[in-house]
């Protein structure tokens, strides 16, 4: 049962791209999985799991602490319980197929779960042993991500055999990852209407940004948006922004294009035919060579940044704690990055 299941869900997956039946039929396998997994099917998913999470046989051997013959006959024999071919390997190196793609991605969602739940069960009984799962922003600023790693460090040094799953997801995923179950906690910017079922507590700490275009641009020299109709300018839109940020003092952006990821953007405003927001931090000295803020901060956006969690997940003294350090470690890095100036009410109306 669980081998046809799959093979039909990847197939389905495979033939276009995601939408809302799709997503139900990956929910719908992941709880068939959950129910009617073997013990032998559990552990031919681990070793999937790190090959594909290490990106290759040699770099997992020790993590699993397997040779490399023994791995390579459990991904074997794995394809052959799900009837499919979940990776190539040989000369041209290790790479997943489309198949192996989704396989992949919903094992990660039954060991976060199945690791949320374990780590939650031990809370009750004051064993705050275990992992647990951070989920950061992609796209985050290198001291941001600095001063994650002083955090899980903090909290790992307090609690005893804590460790810390860290995992990245793009901007638009966010709130599905928070309202999902798949983590304890997220670290990300959102400017979006706040769900009632996720808990958001504030950072005192904010990602800006500006408008920009590259040099060889026309509106590269502009000085004052008051001269220009923004909208005979196309720009690069960034998935999962809310439309105000696209809006300032009156004049509003013309999006033709999406991408997923702010260095997207960039790769856009860089070829001199779109303007965009991006973060300042992403702009930097090298990069300003080739990228100027258009009429320099007159457009310009400031992201709050949070923890979120789901209302389903029990705050015990660990996250208490993480969330805690998460805060005071991002707000010192920081403490030197002025936010801009907020517009007067006149500039607004």
């Amino acid at each position: 049962m669980i081998q046809s299941v799959l093979t039909f869900a990847a197939k389905w997956y495979c033939k276009g791209p995601a939408g809302p039946d799709i997503q139900q039929l990956m929910n719908a396998v992941v709880s068939f999985m959950l129910n009617r997994l073997q013990e032998s099917d559990i552990k031919l998913l681990r070793v999937f799991f790190a090959v594909a999470s290490c990106n290759g046989f040699t770099a997992a051997e020790p993590v699993l602490r397997m040779q490399r013959p023994n791995i390579s006959a459990a991904i074997k024999k794995l394809e052959e319980r799900l009837d499919l071919i979940l990776c190539q390997r040989g000369r041209g190196g290790f790479q997943l197929t489309k198949e192996g793609e989704v396989v992949y991605q919903e094992t990660k969602r039954i060991f976060n779960t199945f690791d949320n739940f374990v780590f939650n069960l031990k809370s009750l009984h004051d064993d705050y042993s275990g992992h647990i799962t951070l989920v950061v922003q992609s796209s985050l600023s290198a001291s941001i991500m600095a001063a994650v790693a002083k955090a899980v460090k903090s909290t790992m040094n307090k609690f005893d055999d804590i460790h810390v799953n860290i995992q990245t997801r793009q901007y638009q995923d966010i709130e599905h990852v928070a309202l999902s179950g798949e983590c304890h906690l997220v670290l990300s910017c959102y400017d979006l209407v706040k769900p009632e079922s996720v808990n958001f507590n504030a950072i005192n700490s904010a990602v800006t940004g500006k408008l920009y275009c590259a040099k060889s641009h026309i509106l590269a020299k502009v000085q004052d948006l008051k001269e220009i109709n923004l909208e005979e300018f196309p720009a690069v839109g960034m998935s999962g922004l809310s439309s105000g940020n696209y809006v300032r003092n009156g004049k509003r952006l013309s999006v033709k294009t999406w991408s997923d990821c702010w260095e997207s953007c960039r790769s856009a405003i860089l070829t001199g035919e779109y303007i965009g927001l991006l973060p300042d931090y992403l702009v930097t000295a090298e990069m300003a060579e080739y990228i100027v803020p258009v009429a320099q901060q007159q457009f310009y956006f400031e992201h709050q940044l949070y923890v979120l969690n789901g209302k389903n997940v029990r705050l015990n003294p660990v996250l208490k704690h993480c969330i805690k350090e998460l805060s005071w470690f991002i707000e010192q890095a920081s403490a030197g990055v002025k936010p801009h100036p907020k517009p007067s009410l006149a500039a607004v109306s």
